[in-house]
Formats: structure tokens, sequence, C-alpha cells
């Protein structure tokens, strides 16, 4: 699914306008019914229904809805902030069919003071912005968004469009916006429900269908995308029923040191899970006997250092290995940093780097420019952070992501809620598969063992990585069903990986 700016989201209007064709208003009357079904289907006449309404299209929407609900015998309360001199086409066209069919409802305010007494069952709707937004909201409109959200503990908050005061595609860090329970929103994702600094405004985000001209949507290209299953299902391979285990590669995974085993069985097991024809584990001597017992399936190489990896660059060459994997639990010896240089000089095809061997990286910062191109790297924030710098907001973390993947031709994801994936091409694409019950120890290694799997079975690094993270967290989802978010562990998502692929492509 493309992720369209505001800006492109008007033209999508106006194109779907001009050659469906459908009027401004029909259109807006089609969007508004989406919004209208939905807060019907959760919320019986029995809730004093309260619409904030700007003066733009948004509010325009808010007008209609105000106007399907009272002809389905709710109390609509109609609050329209005369926050500008001058109100849309659309808006004033809506204004004046609500108030041919009920004046008494409609209500001005021009002030904090005008806002209204909300009686215990009331639900709110905004409809004051929406994507509208080019400037932080300020004066007496910003104070009704504090208002409102004052109202969060007491009222369910329903936003329209977008939260009012929330930038689309810029940073809202310390603007006035609307805190709102759920989002109705239409066709689109936009970028700011994406982000980590934006949770406490819009809720459960639902996305409506209004029908925008599908010619538009397949024409425009767009810079940022939602992963989902269609996408999976173009990237999948099923089987080839004439197969051997020489078909579906043979990896290597660096992996485990000295208290740090578990992370390279973690990375094994889902490796092996992922589909890999063969996998060779490199570890230390420490590692090599509960390597062999934990995962059977695996070859072990030991290492000539007894707590550490910090030769394993030794014959890479001639090894006949698809992919590498590296990181999981390997440490920070100034040893294992130059086997890293080495190997990354003797392996010139795409590799996968994660955890430790990142955290290298950014002490050695000159090894990042070693990395091969096209690899897949696997930062979680601060391991970004360490890696590229600190930025003051999502949006610039989000570019700095997207600048770093196409200076160094390198796919880099950035773990979270919905983790980001940036591509050498410029494209970035957010995964929604995953829960919170993922944020448990060893996860990241589960995620490094099935994309080098992956890899391993010659999918393109973008392929690899696009369906390798998307299966992680729907192995998680599984998971957290069948356990509980909180119960389930790294080995869970493991378990869950067999289910995932049935399920979730």
């Amino acid at each position: 699914m493309k992720i369209f700016s505001a800006a492109q989201i008007r033209e999508a209007d106006a194109f779907t306008i001009a050659h469906e064709p459908i009027s401004s208003t029909h259109l807006m009357e089609r969007a508004a019914g989406q919004c209208a079904a939905w807060l019907e289907d959760h919320y019986s006449p029995s809730h004093p229904v309260y619409i904030f309404c700007g003066k733009g299209n948004n509010g325009g929407d808010g007008l209609v809805i105000a106007r399907l609900m009272l002809g389905h015998g709710y109390d609509v309360h109609t609050c329209i902030l005369q926050h500008s001199s001058k109100a849309s086409p659309d808006h004033e066209h809506q204004l004046r069919t609500l108030q041919q069919l009920h004046p008494a409802g409609i209500y001005t305010i021009g002030d904090v003071s005008d806002f209204p007494e909300l009686p215990p069952n009331a639900i709110i709707i905004d409809a004051i912005f929406g994507t509208g937004m080019s400037r932080p909201v300020d004066g007496w409109v910003a104070g009704i968004i504090h208002l409102i959200n004052d109202q969060r503990h007491k009222h369910p908050i329903i936003a329209i469009d977008m939260p009012s005061g929330l930038m689309a595609d810029e940073s809202s860090v310390h603007n006035p916006v609307v805190q709102a329970h759920t989002t109705l929103s239409f066709e689109f994702y936009k970028l700011a429900f994406l982000l980590p600094e934006n949770a406490p405004y819009g809720g459960d985000v639902h996305i409506l269908p209004i029908g925008l001209h599908p010619d538009y949507i397949t024409q425009t290209p767009a810079r940022y995308h939602l992963s989902d299953r269609e996408m999976m299902r173009t990237i999948y391979r099923p089987r080839d029923p004439f197969a051997h285990k020489g078909t579906y590669g043979h990896a290597l995974l660096i992996a485990g040191s000295y208290g740090k085993m578990g992370a390279a069985v973690l990375s094994a097991r889902a490796c092996l899970r992922a589909g890999v024809g063969l996998l060779t584990c490199h570890v230390p001597q420490c590692g090599t006997q509960i390597m062999q017992i934990s995962e059977p399936a695996a070859m072990c190489i030991t290492d000539e250092d007894a707590h550490y990896s910090t030769h394993f660059h030794k014959g890479i060459s001639s090894a006949g290995y698809k992919a590498i994997g590296i990181g999981p639990g390997i440490d920070k010896q100034p040893g294992t940093a130059k086997s890293l240089e080495m190997l990354m000089d003797a392996w010139q095809r795409p590799m996968v780097i994660d955890a430790d061997a990142l955290n290298l990286l950014s002490v050695y910062p000159y090894l990042l420019y070693k990395v091969p191109k096209g690899s897949l790297l696997t930062p979680h924030p601060k391991e970004f952070e360490r890696l590229f710098g600190k930025t003051a907001n999502d949006i610039a973390r989000l570019e700095l992501l997207s600048k770093k993947a196409v200076e160094l031709q390198l796919y880099i994801l950035l773990k979270g809620r919905y983790t980001a994936i940036a591509c050498p091409d410029g494209a970035v694409y957010f995964n929604h598969t995953g829960n919170p019950g993922m944020a448990t120890g060893g996860s990241g290694d589960v995620l490094t063992g099935i994309l080098t799997g992956l890899l391993a079975q010659e999918y393109t690094p973008k392929a690899a990585m696009l369906l390798g993270v998307w299966l992680h967290g729907y192995a998680g989802d599984l998971a957290a069903a069948q356990l509980s978010q909180e119960a389930m562990t790294a080995s869970d998502i493991i378990s869950s990986l067999g289910n995932a692929f049935r399920e979730g492509i």
C-alpha cells in the first residue's frame, strides 16, 4: 500500500473529481458517510454527539456526519470554530444544508470560554483541521484542543481523517494536537500514523475506503509504502517439488560468545525454520558443545579463541556459502573487529549485520564503508543512534535512515512498532505485523536468523528484508494470540514461524 503525502492526497481527490467524474460535494458525502456508518456501528443513539468543526473541508466532513447521524436519531451538537473569516465552498454548502435541517443544534465557538459542557455519556468528534495543517495551532484554538484533551478520560474522542494539529508529513513535536482514541482516515495511511513520537495522538487508526480513482493510485509514485499480505504473496516463492537441500542454500551464522550463546542458538533455530538448506555456525570454543546439543541440525566451526570469535574470516571465500549473518552475541573485542574487517574484505556479497556487529561498526566507523553493497543492517533505535547520530525528531530520523541507505547502498531497517525499511533507491517500507510482546530479549536474534536463511535461499536482499520482517512480526502475532504478549518469548516466535508461512502469506 502506498503512503501518499498530504499534497498527493489532495491531488488524488482532485483527480477523482475530474475523472470519475464526481463533484467535490459528493466525494465529501462519500467520505463522511463512511465515518457516520462506523460511528453508528460503535455508538448507539443514547450517546449525545459533539462534533467540533473547522471551516475547511475537514469541518465540512463533520457537518455531513452531523446531518447523517441526526437522520438516524442521534442527539447531535455541531460546534463550529470561528478560526477564520472564510470557509471552504464545500463547508459553506454543507452548513447551509444542516441549518435548514437542524439550526438549533449548531453553535459557534470563538474562544475557550465557548467550550460546551458535555454530558457524561457524550462522544467527541474532532473535525477541525484534518490534513489541512500547514503550521502549528496557536491562540485560542490551541486552547480548544487542550480542552478536548482534558476530556480524554471521560469521553471517547474520534478524529476524522487526522487528529487536529497533527502534521501529516512533518514533525508535530511540542505542537498542540488532539489526543484521539480513534482516528477514521480515508483510503491511505498517513506517514504521521507510523511514527513513534505520534503514539499519543491517533489511537486506533481505521482506514475507510472512499473510492478514490485507481488510476491515480497506480500511476503516482510514492516514496513511502506499507507492507501488506498482497505484497508478500508477490515475493514469496513456493518450494520446488524436485528440490534438495542444496537448492535452498548454505548459510553461515557468526554468533555467540562466553555468556551469550543463547543469542547464537536462537538465531540458528530461526535460520533453519526460515527454510535454509544447510546451516553452519561459527562459534568460540566455549560454545561448540552448547550449539551442537541445542541445535543438532546446524554444523559447527569452532574458533581458535576460547571465549570470542576472532578468526571467522578464514576460508570464507572458498566455503561455498550463499549468505552470511553476523552479530548476535559476538561481543565487541578488538580481535572480533579485526576479523570483521577481514571478512568484509573477502566477502563481497550482501550479508546480514546485527547486534554487536553493528556496535563494532559504530566503534570503528570506517568499517561501515567496507560493508558489501546490498547488505541488510538491522539496528534498533539506540544502535541506529550510535551508528548515525541523534536527530531532533522522528521525521528527521526517517530522513537520516533513508539518506544513509542511499549513500551506502544498503538496506537498513529501524526496529519499532512499524519497523521502517530503507532501500538504496530511496524507497521506505513500513511493516505493520508484530506487537509489544516481541519487545523481549532474543527477538532481534531471531530476525537475524530469518533474514540470513532467506538470503541464503537467494531471495534478493530487498525481498529477504521485506518478507523476513513480515514473517517475524506475523509469527510474533501468532505467539501472542496463543500465549499473551506478556508471556511470549523469542523462542515462541520461532515456534510460530511455520504457521506464519502458512497463514501470513
